[in-house]
């Protein structure tokens, strides 16, 4: 059983995983460990698995996993957290934008009790002013809603104990939120800053689409509050709703007034957006627990290039 397991999702990083390779090789070469590193192919559509293959007959220690279609990062990084052997496993993505040789600090941190050392970003490098920004706005957001705060600046940059793990393994959430579930799990947590550096190549793998998806995830995975903010919205459209009524019986016995077509253009406009706004919410919900209860695995493997997983 190796001592220490590095675990890297990849799509698309054919231009990456040689340099990738290189700086996480002279990290490891340093280190008085056994090791080994499980690349998941999620799905890529360039010669990133053949890369992988060229990796792993390079050195028998990288082992690789191709899943049977893009299944999305979160999920592709549990297929590999669900391979991992080692006493300690290290997430780090393959854009270089989280730096490998972090690494002996993060095991010097774990030596001292620390079953999870966080990777936080006091820098981001190479990301525009939106990026910055509606990160920044995720992270005060999603701990606004959420019941388990989570570490702000803070990615899947990290690494963790065999326990730990095995305690994010026992959650079988299919819409998975991997940085919220490890705070969830507890155990002793400590931060270590550092700078994030733009990718090394390619473009980054979550456009404006997927960050909408993620924060929906991150939300609805650890906590109800939309639900309630909905039934507050839904109450306090009935209170305005009301109002208007007594206002309405008031203009027509003491004002003389003629009923016109703008209140009711508006009326109609603010009830009819509460309703399809906690119609939306409650769906949201909905639908999550359906896509739950159908028990699908989360992840299917087409190939392993390891003899001793097969």
């Amino acid at each position: 059983m190796p001592q220490l397991s590095v675990v890297v999702p990849c799509r698309n990083e054919v231009d990456t995983l040689r340099e990738l390779h290189r700086r996480l090789q002279s990290v490891l070469d340093g280190l008085n460990l056994s090791y080994e590193v499980i690349l998941i192919d999620d799905g890529s559509t360039d010669a990133t698995w053949e890369s992988i293959q060229s990796l792993h007959k390079h050195d028998p220690n990288y082992v690789g996993i191709r899943l049977t279609r893009n299944f999305g990062h979160q999920k592709a990084l549990t297929a590999g957290l669900d391979m991992s052997r080692g006493e300690q496993i290290l997430i780090l993505d393959a854009d270089l934008q989280d730096p490998p040789e972090l690494l002996p600090q993060m095991l010097e941190l774990a030596a001292q009790g620390y079953d999870v050392v966080l990777g936080k970003r006091q820098e981001r490098r190479g990301e525009s002013w939106f990026k910055r920004a509606s990160a920044s706005l995720f992270y005060r957001v999603v701990n606004r809603l959420s019941d388990r705060p989570l570490p702000e600046d803070v990615g899947d940059f990290r690494l963790m104990s065999r326990r730990a793990l095995e305690a994010l393994k026992s959650m079988p959430e299919y819409h998975r939120f991997i940085r919220g579930m490890v705070s969830w799990v507890g155990f002793p947590q400590v931060e270590l800053k550092y700078r994030r550096e733009a990718r090394w190549a390619g473009q980054t793998k979550y456009p404006f689409r997927k960050m909408v998806a993620f924060a929906i995830d991150a939300i609805t995975s650890f906590s109800i509050r939309p639900l309630t903010l909905a039934s507050y919205a839904g109450f306090f459209s009935g209170l305005v709703g009301a109002a208007l009524l007594v206002y309405s019986i008031y203009a027509w016995l003491h004002l003389n007034a003629v009923p016109g077509w703008t209140s009711v253009i508006c009326v109609m406009a603010i009830f009819s957006s509460v309703q399809l706004f906690v119609l939306g919410v409650i769906g949201e919900y909905l639908g999550r627990l359906y896509e739950q209860s159908k028990n699908r695995p989360l992840y299917l493997i087409q190939e392993i290039c390891n003899g001793k997983l097969e």
